[in-house]
């Protein structure tokens, strides 16, 4: 064990012990050249199979945490490896853990977990996002710092893991009884992003109620049995899906647990009235039940009126709120409308509508969010939201998808929105000739997008495809008004920017495959007219027409060069 004031490494005086437990002692220390503290952790050789176990995780916190750089996780400047001990040279966090503060004052404001709940959801979104990604394993209130600046830090690696792809479990199982995930103790497959969620949760249950998991018997019960504030709070939704003992049911990512923590409050307000309108009913149900058993004929049909009411009142405060501008506020009470009713079409559509709007010409991650969790989403069931809609209602389904298809494919990710297009190009109850066509081809470029750029024959062990097919298709699209047939300035502008980057891009291709030059410079007059009759209703779409408008300018030349005879 150091001695206070000892110099370790010829440079570092040891000041005080600021923290011991297991095999470890934690000291401030001085750098005296730099005039900079330090913590120094001493992990002890002691030997034996629990040494080696901590040793493994000493090994693994140094290495990850010298390859990382995050606000919220501390820095390694030095490891020290002597005959006795290691010693690990950290930054030091000046501040308290929160299971200290906890045990000082109890339940924190909820306010305040919210905060320190989204620090902590990027932190670990961080590490997810590593390559490949490390799984913290270990969160818990012992082990986060509260800084006297109000943010917070994460510290001990010591069970913190990479994940790997193929292997079905942990060598070791490590982690805290109560706030650890069922998959921890083995049985359960490996840990991955959905484990450190779990472990997440328990952590803010216990912030919320003042309770560990360990005093309530290792369950997570509902907020509101430990303090009825929190019950039409939000949180007790947000903490249950946290914790939830098959991975598949909770948040599948950090990005979908930080939406649901931005929209906090107004989960909130939403349960509150939830609340009321559900004792509204009650009320409804006691006066009805003094009533003879002709009564009830009436309260089934005032109970599906209320159903109704519901979900068309959560719908206009969605489109309310989109009207305001108030895209996070929208995404909840849509949602709300979607647990009501997830038959019905006109949420998603209206959805669909607030995504697809002309002064937004990017699918960003809160819109990406919120089709994951509402239109992909479940209630808890097997089937997602998306397949009750197909069920009940064909027509709005190919609808919906459509839209959404077209939204990824053109404004975040060409191969996701292939995908979705694969689900609706052979489908008949998307009336449109036009759209099933273009759903056809913009499924076919991709779903193979990166093998078009790379290899200039890639079909043509492929019977079915042909560029020329393809040229075929897309000339047909481009004709008559985009706009109003395609949902707007946006799409028609892309669809318009997607058949010259395919000409200009794919000219040998096409003339290999038989089409004239005359035949591509047509489409590009086509393209170039089109553009013309697009209004310009702001800056991003004046942008994209401005790349398309470059797009053909290069398809032009590429035409002229390979069609140039040999010698000119």
């Amino acid at each position: 064990m150091l001695q206070i004031g000892s110099l370790v490494d010829g440079k570092y005086r040891l000041l005080s012990e600021i923290g011991h437990g297991g095999m470890s002692v934690v000291y401030l220390a001085m750098n005296e050249r730099a005039n900079k503290t330090w913590a120094i952790k001493e992990v002890r050789k002691d030997g034996g199979t629990d040494s080696e176990v901590v040793q493994q995780g000493l090994v693994a916190e140094t290495e990850m945490l010298k390859k990382l750089n995050h606000p919220h996780l501390p820095s390694i400047v030095d490891v020290i490896d002597t005959e006795d001990s290691f010693l690990i040279v950290m930054e030091y966090i000046e501040g308290k853990d929160l299971q200290s503060i906890l045990n000082h004052s109890g339940p924190q404001d909820p306010e305040l977990v919210r905060e320190w709940a989204m620090q902590l959801c990027d932190t670990l979104g961080y590490l997810h996002s590593r390559k490949p990604p490390i799984i913290y394993r270990d969160m818990k209130p012992a082990n986060v710092m509260l800084k006297p600046d109000g943010n917070v830090m994460v510290i001990d690696f010591g069970t913190a893991r990479e994940h790997k792809l193929y292997s079905q479990g942990d060598t070791t199982w490590l982690g805290t009884r109560g706030y650890a995930a069922p998959e921890q103790f083995g049985g359960h497959g490996q840990t991955d992003a959905r484990t450190d969620i779990y472990c997440l949760g328990a952590t803010l249950y216990h912030l919320l109620t003042g309770k560990s998991p360990a005093e309530t018997n290792y369950a997570i019960l509902p907020l509101g049995q430990l303090n009825p504030s929190l019950a039409q709070s939000g949180w007790e939704e947000v903490v249950a899906k946290c914790c939830q003992p098959d991975p598949n049911d909770r948040y599948q990512n950090c990005a979908e647990l930080m939406y649901a923590l931005e929209t906090l409050p107004q989960r909130g307000q939403l349960a509150r009235r939830k609340r009321a309108a559900q004792l509204a009913l009650f009320g409804v149900v006691v006066a009805l039940a003094i009533f003879s058993a002709t009564g009830m004929i009436v309260f089934k049909s005032l109970k599906t009126s209320t159903k109704e009411q519901s979900y068309d009142y959560f719908v206009q405060e969605a489109k309310k709120s989109a009207d305001a501008g108030d895209k996070t506020a929208a995404f909840d009470y849509f949602k709300q409308a979607v647990s009501v009713d997830q038959t019905k079409a006109d949420a998603y559509l209206a959805m669909a509508d607030v995504i697809s709007k002309d002064n937004d010409v990017m699918l960003d991650d809160e819109e990406d969010a919120a089709i994951k969790t509402i239109i992909e989403g479940t209630d808890g069931g097997i089937k997602k939201n998306i397949d009750h809609l197909e069920e009940n209602d064909k027509q709005h389904y190919a609808d919906l998808v459509f839209s959404i298809a077209q939204n990824y494919y053109f404004f975040r990710n060409k191969a996701v929105g292939a995908r979705w297009f694969e689900r609706v190009k052979d489908d008949q109850f998307l009336e449109d000739e036009q759209k099933r066509q273009l759903a056809t081809a913009l499924y076919i470029i991709g779903d193979n997008q990166s093998a078009m750029q790379t290899e200039r024959s890639v079909f043509a062990q492929d019977s079915s495809f042909s560029y020329k097919g393809l040229f075929s298709q897309m000339s047909t699209i481009v004709t008559g008004d985009l706009t109003a047939k395609f949902g707007g300035a946006k799409f028609a502008v892309a669809i318009y920017k997607e058949f010259a980057f395919l000409i200009g891009d794919h000219t040998a291709d096409l003339k290999n495959d038989g089409v004239t030059k005359d035949d591509m410079l047509k489409q590009i007059e086509t393209i170039e007219e089109g553009l013309e009759q697009i209004p310009s209703t702001n800056q991003s779409i004046d942008q994209m027409i401005a790349e398309t408008r470059e797009e053909c300018i290069k398809a032009r030349e590429n035409i002229e060069n390979s069609f140039r005879v040999v010698g000119e």
